[in-house]
């Protein structure tokens, strides 16, 4: 793949709001933003209380508000977060003598199966939980959930900024885990019980509803954390701390008013890793946005095509063997057929496109580019350790 270039020079398309509120999207002439995902925006800027929100160049429709913003407000909407608080991506650097995708996607534990504080009492992966599980929440720990989440075995390719990189300890070739999931069952939870007395209406006490937040916040981090030491032990390789994880569904109070963020990663100095596609690079950035981003920077490629219209166009153009190995060579674990139409590259808008979006917008610096080895979604039972698939005969393979 052709090194990409990040150009500098166009400036955000801002627009008044019905309300008072603004918007303004980050994004080029050129760039793939949806007509639906905008006027979710403005229906978002009419709520009462709201001020300002942020359109990240990766910006698409979701249930109810766009995924891709980041939205302030005076007053504390749930729902503008939606029900996976704590989502967020970690970036765990890995030691491996060698990096076979056939070998290693193969050994790839279960990580549809949670593990259990008694059962599971001797997994190793345990020794990064140093503290109480947060909320007492052990469903679900471990896992990696449906939908866009995934672990990969990357490889570190392009180096942007030498210098930044090697602060991270990172060069060119070095084995990276990236891991993104969220909160699992925790933060639904949250989220039904406030929609089933105040819908989609603001929380009549914020504080109490950040308590649970922060929770399911630290127990998404402390999961991506479990998972990445599951992979690693079961690659031959031993566990290490993340040297990026930032969550991107989150509420923080910042200069005295709330900042929802659904799919719009903290862009205030801090280093985020920006997903691609299982068949596409994804990028680490410096970010450092300012306020007119709402201090945030874009999570991932974005989706350009629905569910319904990739599996749709998918099986037409793709076989589910084709959908297994990558344009760059990778390979994806997933057991579920459905699933790998749904997640195909083409229904992702392109990175390049995102970054250098990022890049125009004085938002963010691309620091390195990952290349995926292997990404897993779902466990193929062909291919998974033999301790796995007899606890998965044996009615346990899901938490």
């Amino acid at each position: 793949m052709s090194q990409p270039s990040f150009r500098q020079g166009s400036l955000p398309r801002s627009a008044p709001a019905t309300g008072s509120a603004t918007v303004t999207v980050f994004a080029s002439p050129t760039s793939w933003i949806e007509s639906d995902a905008l006027a979710q925006c403005h229906q978002v800027a009419a709520l009462d209380g709201m001020i300002h929100v942020a359109a990240m160049p990766d910006l698409h429709p979701g249930k109810g508000a766009p995924i891709g913003a980041a939205m302030s407000s005076t007053v504390l909407y749930p729902f503008l977060v939606g029900s996976d608080i704590g989502c967020g991506i970690a970036v765990f650097p890995l030691k491996l003598r060698r990096a076979v995708p056939e070998r290693l996607a193969a050994r790839f534990p279960d990580l549809d199966r949670a593990l259990d504080p008694e059962r599971d009492a001797d997994d190793p992966a345990w020794a990064v939980v140093t503290g109480d599980v947060p909320a007492g929440h052990v469903e679900g720990l471990g896992t990696v959930g449906r939908g866009n989440h995934f672990v990969e075995l990357a490889r570190i390719g392009t180096v942007l900024e030498p210098d930044h990189a090697n602060r991270l300890g990172l060069a060119a070739g070095d084995l990276v885990l990236i891991v993104h999931s969220g909160s699992r069952g925790l933060g639904e939870r949250i989220l039904r019980s406030h929609i089933e007395v105040h819908g989609a209406g603001p929380t009549p006490d914020p504080d109490a509803y950040l308590r649970m937040h922060d929770d399911a916040v630290r127990w998404g981090s402390l999961n991506r954390r479990l998972m990445a030491a599951r992979v690693a032990h079961a690659l031959g390789a031993e566990p290490t701390e993340p040297i990026v994880d930032e969550c991107h569904n989150l509420v923080e109070v910042r200069d005295g008013v709330y900042l929802h963020r659904k799919g719009a990663a903290p862009g205030d100095g801090r280093d985020v890793l920006v997903a691609g596609t299982r068949g596409t690079r994804s990028y680490l950035v410096a970010a450092h946005a300012g306020p007119d981003a709402n201090h945030s920077v874009a999570h991932g490629a974005g989706r350009k095509m629905s569910r319904a219209d990739a599996l749709r166009r998918g099986r037409a153009k793709h076989t589910v063997e084709e959908l297994r190995r990558t344009p760059v060579g990778s390979l994806v674990v997933c057991g579920d057929r459905q699933l790998l139409f749904e997640e195909a590259p083409t229904a992702y808008k392109r990175i390049e496109q995102v970054i250098a979006d990022l890049v125009d917008h004085d938002l963010a610096t691309p620091v390195a580019a990952t290349v995926p080895l292997v990404t897993y979604k779902t466990p193929d039972h062909g291919s998974t350790p033999p301790r796995d698939r007899r606890e998965h005969r044996r009615g346990r393979g899901r938490p």
